[in-house]
């Protein structure tokens, strides 16, 4: 912004870094030799006739508030499931109105001026929020305080999108999926890739600005109606010089009518960072549904009578504004809103079901609402392009080992085979008789795994069972026997939650599954490609112990004291409040991975725009200003240390629980020994 003499930079977007302690963006400025500047805990609160409250009340209120927070959080706890069908605001209003005789007229005030922060922390109405699940990110909030980056977020876009070819004024409409690849169709241009990464805000993929061909999966598709997508405004103005002082960062102001309590509620002074004299007033809750038709000049307008109230009685003049810019998330075609939440029926699981792939790796989503640990955050969309630039040059890597074993198919007949015996003597899975092996990064529970049954001779310990009795006598030739087949990884899991030892597995592959063991050769060229996937994800290291063994766990369960109540994200006055995210002005990024294994696949990025790229990509989202808007970030060789930033855990790899249950063998030993039903013809296939 600029006018006159004067000029600042203004994040319309997001602008708060919620936390620098581990934070991959505060790292990234620290990496830059950018300076941070942390949000002051001063934030004094003025009445709506412009006086300042008294504190010890204020004090007073600010306890009640998160007092009211707790007794949400109990109810939740006594109400078990019932909790999803409530709203977080039903549940506080009911509260008040129980305790609405103990409170004045300017307590109750003060608690409006709290709502409206919970909306801002969420961009949702409160009445939309889940009670059950409102605040599930909460234990993963980012440590330390809470800063400005000086002259905006674009600086981390400008620094990392250096020598990348973008292109502008290219609005994608169509999208066709494959497994012949990827088009990005682009106006009368055709974009063709190996795969692509969409990172459009969840308000685009709700209003189906985009039409994806085949349809999305069903299952995505509801996820994506069930998480909620909120809004927050903003009214930025650059002034001749800082008439509200230099000694604070934040300010508030009540509002008379509580329908209007989001109104202007909360003032950000960027003077410090932004290179000039800018002070930004937030819209969140109804008020910035409503903010969307408001002429400009009337809000304007409005935000002056309030600065004049608080200050003029003060004998401090205040001057019009050289410029003002108002943001229209809600109406913007690449944004439709500003950060996703979690709406009364849905849960952080949409958050995983929004991450996965779809067209077995084709297609690839990231963005803060394609992650349940950072929603609704700048690092959090920037984290899911870093996961989704792993799962793009995993599913690369795969094709070209699987395309080396198709060229060769006699001379790698004897290496998959051997393969194969190496990567079982570390399964993913174990029990019995029976182990399993999946690509762990592959979050998708219907991706495919190896499972392998072992048939041992007669100089071993018999297994026990008519039917495992009459296959060992049918291989009393064999000292040991493998045979194979494919099952999606869900069913794996679900294998090994089988009780009644071996015997009940194999009925439960053939009645319920229905399907046939096989011996290697019989696994088929498909096996080939699972194989290929899954030894590019081990790579050369040696593998170490795997918690997922039956009977072997070295997982501790750490259970949090943290209270579950949103109290970190909403850190006195707002300073933790999670400002409006990426998905509104779509800072994406891209990540460009140095490769020496094979030729690099053609992959097309996909934001607001349209954009092929020769190298496999990290997009996520970061928000800055509008002017920004598309903007792509590239991680260059030897500028930024990714390696410092992120090293996923397992579990979030491979979309698993925390918490596992181990199938003991001793419940085997205690099965019944009712005579199969399934014979040895149910159970192999072919001679």
């Amino acid at each position: 912004m600029e006018g006159g003499n004067r000029a600042a930079s203004a994040d319309l977007g997001g602008s708060v870094l919620t936390g620098t302690l581990g934070n991959p963006l505060g790292i990234i400025a620290r990496q830059l030799s950018y300076t941070l500047h942390k949000v002051r805990d001063k934030c004094p609160l003025y009445r709506p006739d412009g006086k300042p409250v008294d504190p010890n009340l204020d004090k007073k209120v600010e306890t009640d508030f998160n007092s009211l927070l707790d007794q949400a959080s109990k109810l939740r706890q006594s109400m078990g499931d019932v909790s999803q069908d409530v709203s977080l605001g039903a549940a506080l209003e009911t509260f008040l109105q129980i305790n609405g005789n103990e409170v004045n007229k300017e307590e109750l005030s003060l608690f409006n001026w709290h709502l409206a922060n919970l909306e801002y922390a969420n961009a949702g109405l409160l009445s939309k929020l889940s009670l059950a699940f409102w605040d599930q990110d909460d234990p993963y909030d980012m440590g330390g305080d809470h800063c400005f980056l000086p002259g905006g977020n674009g600086r981390l876009v400008q620094a990392l999108a250096e020598n990348v070819p973008i292109l502008y004024e290219k609005t994608v409409h169509t999208i066709r999926y494959g497994s012949d690849g990827i088009q990005v169709v682009v106006g009368s241009q055709v974009f063709d890739g190996d795969m692509a990464l969409c990172t459009v805000s969840l308000g685009v993929l709700k209003n189906g600005s985009i039409k994806f061909i085949p349809e999305l999966p069903q299952r995505k598709l509801d996820g994506i109606k069930r998480l909620g997508f909120g809004l927050l405004n903003k009214v930025a103005m650059l002034f001749s010089h800082v008439f509200w002082g230099t000694d604070l960062d934040t300010f508030g102001h009540l509002a008379e009518d509580p329908s209007h309590r989001g109104e202007f509620f909360l003032f950000y002074s960027y003077a410090p960072v932004a290179g000039g004299p800018l002070l930004i007033a937030l819209v969140a809750g109804e008020a910035a549904h409503k903010f969307e038709t408001m002429p400009p000049t009337d809000a304007v307008t409005r935000v002056l009578q309030i600065l004049k109230g608080i200050y003029e009685p003060q004998g401090i003049e205040v001057p019009e504004p050289i410029q003002t810019v108002c943001t229209r998330w809600g109406s913007d075609p690449f944004s439709l809103g500003s950060y996703s939440n979690v709406a009364v029926g849905a849960s952080g699981d949409d958050y995983d079901i929004l991450a996965e792939n779809v067209g077995d790796g084709r297609l690839f989503f990231a963005g803060e609402a394609t992650t349940r640990r950072y929603p609704a955050t700048m690092h959090g969309a920037f984290l899911t392009g870093l996961r989704e630039a792993s799962n793009i040059a995993h599913y690369a890597k795969v094709r070209t080992l699987s395309t080396k074993v198709e060229k060769n198919p006699w001379k790698n007949a004897h290496s998959c085979a051997s393969l194969l015996t190496d990567l079982f003597r570390q399964p993913d899975l174990e029990f019995g008789s029976f182990s399993v092996i999946f690509a762990r990064k592959v979050i998708d529970v219907k991706s495919a795994a190896v499972v392998r049954v072992t048939f041992s001779g007669p100089r071993k310990k018999s297994h026990d069972g008519l039917l495992f009795q009459q296959l060992q006598s049918h291989f009393n030739q064999q000292q040991e026997l493998h045979v194979y087949t494919l099952l999606s990884k869900e069913q794996a899991m679900e294998l090994r939650e089988v009780r009644g030892g071996d015997e009940a597995r194999l009925n439960c592959l053939c009645e319920k599954f229905g399907v046939k063991l096989v011996g290697r050769k019989g696994l088929g060229p498909s096996a080939d490609s699972i194989i290929a996937s899954i030894k590019a994800e081990r790579g050369k290291h040696k593998p170490g112990p795997n918690p997922l063994k039956s009977g072997v766990s070295n997982l501790r369960v750490v259970v949090s004291k943290k209270r579950v109540i949103r109290k970190a994200k909403i850190v006195r006055r707002g300073n933790g409040a999670n400002a409006p995210n990426g998905d509104a002005t779509q800072m994406k990024t891209v990540c460009a991975l140095p490769s020496n294994s094979g030729p690099k696949p053609v992959v097309t990025n996909i934001t607001n725009t349209a954009r092929l790229g020769s190298t496999v990509p990290s997009s996520s989202q970061i928000s800055s200003s509008h002017s920004d808007q598309n903007a792509k970030m590239v991680y260059r060789p030897g500028s930024i240390n990714y390696d410092s930033i992120l090293t996923p855990s397992l579990n979030s790899c491979i979309g698993g629980s925390d918490i596992i249950n181990v199938d003991s063998e001793a419940s085997n030993k205690t099965s019944t020994s009712t005579p199969p039903s399934t014979t040895l013809e149910d159970i192999f296939s072919g001679p």
